[in-house]
């Protein structure tokens, strides 16, 4: 069996040193959005068998040429991420999500779906924005101001191509989404930057003094 390997966010360690899913080949995983085509390359691959749901058509498309022209089979479907009629409860093995949640104001919806899809104690691996670094002016200076309530529930600029507007959940607020949904966190990290690696394009001085990405696992439990 195979590990995958793609960046949960800027800057930061990727699968093979977090570890948040493990071997995939033979497994079916669920991608909530379309934004990372590497990690969908990945994990094609690795010998995955990948379903790729986001509400874009242009990053389904992309996604989708991508796979194509590197010979990689991979399920697309243009639809809200909390469509997930289409796959039968108990069925995915992997739930991962990078960044794309982002985009989704309430998540209870979403993660209720997961939940009736995978199958037991399967994983959830998702990325956000850090909602403390939100907070920040990422151009600000040393140190950073402060631009923004922590609380602040209005939305933010899209950064992603397709994306109209993004949301800075909180860690409070995204655990208790979690919980009710049955979904129990295993892990809780916010990665510091990589040391002595090239600044990737998304590099921000604010990152050197605030997480810039959270990531998460979570297991489902019950039925």
């Amino acid at each position: 069996m195979s590990n995958a390997e793609f960046e949960y966010g800027p800057d930061i360690p990727g699968e093979t040193e977090l570890r948040l899913l493990g071997p995939v080949a033979g497994k079916r995983l669920l991608v909530l959005g379309g934004r990372r085509t590497d990690a969908i390359l990945s994990l094609a691959r690795n010998d995955a068998k990948v379903i790729v749901v986001d509400h874009s058509a242009r990053r389904v498309d992309h996604a989708r040429e991508a796979c194509e022209k590197a010979g990689v089979r991979v399920e697309f479907h243009r639809t809200d991420l909390a469509d997930l009629a289409f796959l039968r409860g108990d069925s995915i093995d992997a739930t991962l999500s990078v960044s794309a949640l982002a985009e989704v104001e309430d998540l209870n919806r979403v993660f209720r779906q997961v939940h009736r899809v995978l199958t037991a104690n399967a994983p959830l691996a998702l990325s956000l924005p850090h909602p403390a670094f939100a907070t920040l002016d990422p151009d600000g200076g040393e140190p950073p101001r402060l631009a923004r309530r922590y609380a602040d529930a209005a939305p933010l600029p899209g950064r992603a191509e397709g994306a109209d507007a993004e949301y800075a959940h909180t860690i409070g607020g995204l655990f208790t989404s979690l919980t009710r949904a049955k979904f129990r966190v295993d892990t809780f990290l916010e990665p510091e930057p990589l040391t002595g690696a090239p600044r990737s394009t998304h590099w921000a001085p604010a990152m050197a003094w605030m997480p810039a990405t959270l990531v998460l696992r979570a297991r489902k439990e019950g039925s």
